[in-house]
């Protein structure tokens, strides 16, 4: 299997303490708002409880081909940049080609006729080829955003969505989310953030890589809410998983995975080992349990691991 640019065999990493100063540190705090705000967009609250139907779903793969075609195209016109070379893992990361599967199989094989940018999207997709040729530095805050989240909570996602829509278990229609090329997602972002903390860069360019990765995030949540205002005009379908995860726990917040996550998140494992317990022993909480604390479980793990 083909690897990226020096990359160690097996995705060895070294154990070395996290500085406030590194890279990938700097990212996670200077993002941490904007990026909570953007799971709590109605398009992915709805989608991680299942509330969710193929059109809609095909919207957001279709701006996801978009998104990542312009985003692989300056990847590659950056590839030797000094500043990005080290993060150029192409046979792992790349997403344009299975995203393209997808939309073969949702739309046929005419599927490029069939298929526009949404106004959301072209702004992304703007944003993305003015860094790639005009400052190349920030596309690190791009590949970041995009690559580490489709690696964390990107697979929990996957999941919902093969439920929610029946697709195929054998993962057609969801190729996007597969990364062949990754046998273990957490030593690849271990992988990835070493290589992003050892990139020659100050302190000012750090700052300005969390200001683009922030208006890398809101690109996203436009992209989210504008497939929401489109997704009204069609019918939803609610799968098991998609009733109020609160209604389910009889109303009380302590009971919910969410709750727990987010505790978890904090430090309180072992109080969220109980919580995990009581709401074990709902029925409907089983299949509920299962979702909702990967799900967030997952987001958290975009930061901490």
């Amino acid at each position: 299997m083909e690897t990226g640019a020096g990359m160690p065999s097996g995705h060895e990493v070294k154990d070395d303490s996290l500085s406030p100063e590194d890279l990938s540190e700097v990212l996670a705090a200077g993002t941490r708002e904007i990026h909570e705000k953007a799971e709590n967009t109605q398009f992915v609250k709805d989608f991680l409880r299942g509330n969710i139907n193929k059109d809609i779903f095909k919207l957001g793969v279709v701006a996801l081909y978009y998104t990542y075609s312009a985003l692989e195209e300056e990847i590659e016109r950056n590839k030797d940049h000094p500043k990005f070379a080290p993060l150029y893992f192409p046979a792992e990361l790349h997403r344009q080609d299975a995203l393209a599967r997808d939309l073969e199989y949702f739309y046929g094989s005419e599927w490029q006729s069939q298929i526009s940018c949404s106004k959301a999207t072209k702004h992304y997709v703007e944003r993305i080829h003015h860094v790639g040729q005009e400052d190349p530095v920030l596309l690190v805050a791009h590949a970041y955003t995009r690559y580490m989240g489709d690696l964390s909570g990107g697979q929990i996602l996957r999941k919902v969505a093969q439920r929610a829509l029946k697709l195929p278990p054998t993962g057609e229609g969801l190729e996007f989310y597969h990364f062949e090329g990754i046998h273990s997602a957490k030593s690849f972002k271990q992988l990835y953030r070493s290589r992003m903390n050892e990139l020659e860069l100050d302190m000012e360019n750090k700052k300005s890589l969390v200001a683009e990765a922030v208006k890398a995030f809101h690109h996203n949540i436009e992209v989210f809410e504008e497939i929401e205002e489109v997704g009204k005009a069609f019918p939803r379908e609610v799968s098991d998983s998609g009733m109020s995860h609160h209604a389910a726990m009889g109303g009380d917040i302590s009971k919910c995975p969410y709750y727990a996550a987010k505790t978890a998140a904090s430090g309180g494992t072992a109080y969220v080992g109980q919580l995990a317990m009581a709401v074990l022993r709902h029925p409907t909480g089983q299949v509920l349990f299962a979702t909702w604390f990967a799900a967030l479980a997952g987001f958290a793990a975009w930061y901490l691991m």
